[in-house]
C-alpha cells in the first residue's frame, strides 16, 4: 500500500497545467463517512422530516447496503422532499450542516493530496454522486472551483423535486467526467483520479493515473490485481471514554479554577487580579488534564510589546485555554453578546471585563469596541479573532476590520497569534477534547501608528498573509 508521501512525489513528477485533471471521489475519499447521512440525521434532529420520507428512506439504504442496489431511488427520495424548498435558503442551511457536521469528517491529509495538485495547476475536481449543496461548501473550504454531481432542478430560485441531471453514479459519474474533460480540454490519459469504492471503477478506468483511496475490499483487491496504487488516509478524529473522561476533568478543572480566582476577586476588591490567576494557572491545568501540549514559537513576542492587540485564527473552544495559558495576564477580550450570560464564559467575561458586541447592529457592535480601546488605554492587551468566528475547518476566513480600527485608535502594535490542530485536537462546534500538541507561532509586533483608513485594506491583507505564509511553511524555531 502506497504511503501519502508516495504520492505526494508522484504529484510533484506529474506534467503542470490546467489539461492534467484530478478528480477526487466525495463520500470515503474526501470525507470519513456518508454527507448523504450527515443531512438526513441534521434534518431529523430538527422535526424536518416525516415518517413517510423516513420509511421510504430506510427501505432504499437497505436495497443498496444488502441488496446491490444504485443510489437512485435513494436520492429520488431524498430530492422530491425538497420540492418547494427556496435554493438560497437551502444553500444556507447546507452550510450550516457543513460547519456542523461534514467539516469535522474531511480526512486532514486529503488537503495535502488536493494542495499538490492545485500547486502544479492542475485542474481539481469533485466528481460525486451527492448533490451541488452538499459539496459547495466542503469544495470552497478545500480551494476546489470545479464540481461534477448530481444537479437539482430549480424554477426561479425554488426546488422542483426533480434532478436536473444524471445521477453522477458508477458509469453516470464517469459520463460527468468525460463530459467535462471534451468541455475544459483535459488530457485524460494524465490525469488522475482517486475513489474508494468498487462503483467507481468507470471513473478510475477512464484515466491514466487511478489511486484507490481509502478503498473498500473490493476496490483494494482490484487496485492490487491491476498494480494501482493504494492508501488510506489517516482517519479524523473518534472520540473515546478516555476522551470524554479528559474534557470533563478539563472543564471540571478550569471552572474550579475560575471560582476560586473569582473569590479572590472578591476578597481583595480586584477584578484584574482573579483574571490572572484563572489565566495562568486554570488554562494550564485543563491543558494538561485534557492531554494538551503547547508547542510554541516565538514566545518572546507575547512580552515584545504591550499593551497590544493579540490576533488569533480561531478554531475552536480550546483556543480559550491555549491564549490564556500564552498570554498569562494583563489581557481581555472581544466576544459576542450571546456569551455574556453563557454559564461557562459568563465569569470568565467577568473577571477578565471582557466587551461584549452586538453582531447583528453594527452601530451597537461599534459602540460595544469602545471598552477595549479604553482597555489599552489603560495598560491592558487585547485578544480577538480577526476572523469575528470560528472556522468549521483549518482554512482561514477572511478578516473583519474591528481588531485593526482598535489597534490603530489606540496606537498600539498587533501581534498575530498562528495556532495550528486546535481545530483537529477540538472540533469548532464541540465540547470534546482530544489529547495531541498544538502548534502557536507568535509572531513579531507589527506597528500601526503610520496606518491609516485609506491603507487599511491593504494593511489586512499583509497581516493575513503572513498566517497563510506561516501555515504553509511552520517555523522551526
Amino acid at each position: 500500500m502506497a504511503d501519502i508521501e508516495w504520492l505526494l512525489e508522484q504529484i510533484d513528477l506529474s506534467p503542470e497545467g490546467a489539461e492534467i485533471g484530478a478528480f477526487f471521489d466525495f463520500d470515503g475519499t474526501i470525507i470519513d463517512g456518508y454527507s448523504a447521512a450527515a443531512f438526513f440525521q441534521y434534518r431529523l434532529r430538527r422535526g424536518e422530516i416525516g415518517v413517510k420520507e423516513v420509511a421510504k428512506s430506510v427501505r432504499e439504504a437497505i436495497n443498496v447496503e444488502r441488496r446491490g442496489h444504485d443510489v437512485s431511488e435513494m436520492m429520488q427520495v431524498g430530492v422530491q422532499a425538497q420540492a418547494g424548498k427556496d435554493a438560497e435558503e437551502l444553500d444556507a442551511w447546507a452550510r450550516n450542516v457543513f460547519a456542523r457536521k461534514i467539516a469535522p469528517m474531511i480526512f486532514p491529509d486529503i488537503r495535502l493530496i488536493i494542495d499538490a495538485h492545485l500547486q502544479k495547476g492542475h485542474t481539481v475536481a469533485i466528481a460525486s454522486s451527492a448533490t451541488r449543496p452538499q459539496i459547495q461548501a466542503t469544495a470552497e473550504d478545500l480551494g476546489i472551483e470545479d464540481i461534477i454531481c448530481t444537479e437539482i432542478a430549480e424554477e426561479d430560485g425554488v426546488l422542483t423535486g426533480e434532478l436536473a441531471s444524471e445521477i453522477r453514479w458508477g458509469q453516470g459519474k464517469a459520463d460527468g467526467v468525460l463530459e467535462f474533460a471534451d468541455e475544459w480540454g483535459i488530457d485524460l490519459e494524465q490525469s488522475f483520479a482517486y475513489s474508494n469504492g468498487a462503483e467507481d471503477l468507470p471513473l478510475l478506468e477512464s484515466v491514466g493515473y487511478p489511486c484507490a483511496l481509502n478503498a473498500d475490499d473490493e476496490l483494494r483487491a482490484i487496485a492490487k490485481d491491476r498494480g494501482w496504487p493504494a492508501s488510506r488516509l489517516k482517519a479524523p478524529a473518534s472520540t473515546s471514554l478516555i476522551d470524554l473522561g479528559r474534557s470533563a476533568a478539563a472543564m471540571g478543572v478550569f471552572v474550579g479554577s475560575v471560582a476560586a480566582a473569582t473569590g479572590l476577586a472578591v476578597v481583595n476588591r480586584s477584578r484584574s487580579l482573579g483574571a490572572n490567576v484563572a489565566a495562568s494557572a486554570g488554562s494550564e491545568l485543563a491543558l494538561a488534564a485534557a492531554g494538551v501540549r503547547l508547542n510554541i514559537v516565538g514566545e518572546e513576542n507575547v512580552w515584545a510589546a504591550r499593551p497590544a492587540v493579540f490576533l488569533f485564527n480561531h478554531q475552536s473552544q480550546l483556543d480559550v485555554f491555549v491564549l490564556a495559558a500564552l498570554l498569562r495576564k494583563d489581557f481581555t477580550g472581544v466576544a459576542k453578546k450571546s456569551l455574556e450570560k453563557d454559564p461557562f464564559f459568563g465569569p470568565i467575561g467577568y473577571l477578565a471585563d471582557v466587551a461584549y458586541i452586538d453582531r447583528s447592529n453594527n452601530a451597537a457592535a461599534r459602540k460595544g469596541l469602545e471598552p477595549a480601546v479604553e482597555a489599552l488605554h489603560n495598560g491592558r492587551s487585547i485578544a480577538i479573532a480577526p476572523e469575528g468566528t470560528r472556522s468549521p475547518t483549518s482554512r482561514l476566513l477572511p478578516f473583519k476590520k474591528g481588531p485593526f480600527h482598535i489597534a490603530m485608535q489606540a496606537g498600539v502594535p498587533v501581534v498575530p497569534i498562528v495556532m495550528r490542530n486546535c481545530g483537529e485536537i477540538m472540533a469548532a462546534h464541540s465540547m470534546v477534547i482530544h489529547s495531541g500538541t498544538v502548534d502557536v507561532a507568535v509572531l513579531e509586533p507589527v506597528p500601526t501608528q503610520d496606518w491609516t483608513k485609506d491603507d487599511l485594506d491593504e494593511r489586512i491583507d499583509e497581516i493575513r498573509q503572513m498566517y497563510l505564509d506561516t501555515l504553509a511553511d511552520w517555523p522551526s524555531d
